[in-house]
């Protein structure tokens, strides 16, 4: 069900729409670039932060460690604040050490004794002293007379552990932003070795995609969905298709009416969808071959299952019903033939026996040979119809003791049958009882002193059917097989397949609660047993000839004489194909 692509002119005809390469290919690099942009942005907002808390800390460092030095405190209370004071060469010295900014050395009233600016000695400082007077710790971005820095405070405490001033030291803000600008370039180049390689992963992808989606368009992969669903939902064909673990992920509308399930089936093996069954080994491809035969509830199905490149299967079903059913008419219809051209010849020779005792003047033989010809036929329907109330099932016996007689096989009804005319459902029946004589019929043909036996009898309101045969009989080995779908012992027809008879009996009798049996005969040959609950209604409600309806008109017609016997046997017939 592949589609061609869509053809270069159809293209230009509908605007040169982008290929599905290109598309992805531009959204997997416009990703990549955004991704390796954000976590740039991400990775260099911290750092920023990460530099300025480090200065900062940095910053407090040296002031404890200048306010802890107790020549400083010593110097504070003994000098005044100038230039070439010890306070103010103390601190220059641990400054040009520690490779700072500034350190400010102050009094309890704000006033510098040091500073990198000499003239700034003796003046109040530039900033808020009070919290490191009052004996706190501060870490700060600030700006004072020598511009933004990073500062660390520090209170400053005597021999006795007084406050007597405060340690301010500051760190160069350039020297931070320094830094950053210096890890800017190694960042950028690990992000563009990133997107590099997203990019190439890009293509890669990019490249599989064309070839998976064979370079089409968006569009046209739309419209090749929409002409899918339109075909899939169109044909007269079931389609399921499978993944490679055996799930359902696609049924028409053909294959949902032929296996009798709904969307609720999608996403489900088999075996949960269908449950156990020759249906399921098939479309499983547990059973292998073409046209294979499978039996869907009353439906008979062709099945072909084919693997796919991913590792799943397309099974496809087609409905023969009808045709299994026109297939079974052509047989019987193909028997009868059979059967009437040899009683033909055998009427010919009865007409030409009569012929010759009148013209002998025999009249007396002649009546009584054609008494004979015709006592023989009617005993047998008498017996038939003594036993086996029921018309459609008599009618089917005497039809097949004729056909049989005919192929020289002696059709017995046994003395045990009774069938009273309280049939639920007499098609089905017979249905079961002329697929079993056939069966039987074929078993014995090539046997000599052929014989067939037909039981039926009611106990209760169930039906017990049993045919015997005295022909090769069933091995033990095969005795479940031969219910199976597609099996069979016969070489098919020319228009079709064999073993579908013997599933519908199971079938049917598994549908009523009962069940479907062969053994061995008491003689030799095989016996079949069919056990049909249920198969009649109760005495005072079995069912009563009804006047029959003309369609073309809303009145009843009156009820005509009952059927012929030749009518019920041509009924019959159809039923049991």
């Amino acid at each position: 069900m592949g589609m061609s692509p869509t053809p270069p002119a159809r293209r230009l005809r509908l605007g040169l729409p982008r290929r599905v390469f290109s598309q992805v290919l531009v959204m997997q690099l416009a990703i990549a670039a955004g991704v390796a942009v954000l976590a740039t942005g991400l990775f260099l907002a911290p750092l920023s932060h990460q530099l300025d808390d480090q200065a900062m800390r940095r910053a407090l460092a040296i002031a404890e460690t200048t306010a802890q030095n107790p020549q400083i405190a010593h110097d504070l209370r003994n000098t005044p604040p100038t230039v070439e004071g010890p306070v103010q060469r103390e601190a220059e010295r641990i400054r040009l050490a520690t490779n700072a900014e500034y350190i400010v050395v102050m009094d309890r009233h704000g006033t510098r004794w040091s500073h990198t600016d000499p003239k700034q000695i003796g003046n109040h400082v530039s900033t808020d002293p009070q919290q490191a007077l009052a004996g706190h710790e501060v870490m700060q971005i600030d700006t004072g007379t020598l511009g933004r820095s990073a500062r660390g405070k520090v209170p400053l405490y005597d021999d006795h552990h007084r406050i007597i001033g405060a340690v301010s030291v500051g760190i160069a803000y350039d020297s931070v932003r320094a830094r950053l600008i210096d890890a800017i370039p190694g960042l950028l180049a690990y992000a563009g070795g990133a997107l590099a390689v997203g990019a190439l992963a890009a293509w890669l992808i990019s490249r599989r995609v064309q070839r998976q989606t064979r370079d089409l368009a968006f569009s046209d992969i739309a419209a090749l969905l929409a002409e899918r669903e339109a075909m899939l939902h169109g044909i007269r064909e079931g389609v399921v298709a499978l993944d490679r673990d055996g799930r359902v992920r696609l049924l028409n509308d053909e294959a949902r009416r032929l296996l009798g399930i709904g969307d609720e089936a999608v996403g489900l093996s088999l075996d949960e969808a269908l449950g156990e069954g020759r249906t399921t080994d098939v479309l499983a491809g547990r059973v292998t071959g073409t046209d294979l035969l499978t039996v869907r509830g009353q439906r008979v199905l062709v099945a072909n299952r084919m693997p796919t490149d991913d590792g799943g299967a397309v099974a496809t079903l087609r409905d023969r019903t009808e045709l299994e059913q026109l297939g079974r008419e052509l047989d019987s219809t193909r028997g009868l033939i059979d059967a009437l051209r040899a009683q033909d010849h055998e009427h010919a020779n009865r007409m030409h026996t009569l012929l010759g005792l009148l013209e002998l003047e025999m009249y007396d033989d002649a009546v009584e040979f054609v008494g004979e010809v015709v006592g023989d036929h009617r005993a047998t329907a008498e017996q038939v119809t003594e036993k086996i109330q029921d018309p459609l099932i008599a009618a089917l016996l005497v039809g097949k003791a004729t056909v049989a007689a005919e192929r020289g096989v002696a059709l017995w009804v046994s003395d045990r049958t009774r069938l009273p005319d309280r049939l639920v459902d007499p098609r089905g029946l017979v249905t079961v009882v002329g697929n079993l004589v056939d069966n039987a019929l074929d078993a014995v043909a090539a046997t000599p002193h052929a014989r067939v036996e037909v039981e039926l009898r009611a106990e209760g309101r169930t039906a017990v059917l049993r045919v015997r045969d005295t022909g090769p009989g069933i091995p033990a080995d095969q005795r479940d097989l031969i219910f199976t779908e597609g099996w069979s012992t016969k070489q098919p027809p020319a228009h079709g397949k064999r073993g579908i008879g013997l599933s519908l009996v199971r079938r049917l009798a598994e549908r009523q609660g009962g069940r479907a049996a062969v053994g061995e005969a008491p003689g030799g040959g095989a016996e079949f047993t069919v056990v049909l609950p249920e198969a009649l209604a109760e005495p005072d409600l079995a069912p009563v000839n009804q006047p029959s309806m003309d369609p073309s008109t809303t009145d009843a017609a009156p009820a005509g004489p009952e059927p012929s016997l030749a009518a019920a046997v041509e009924t019959a017939g159809e039923e049991s194909r």
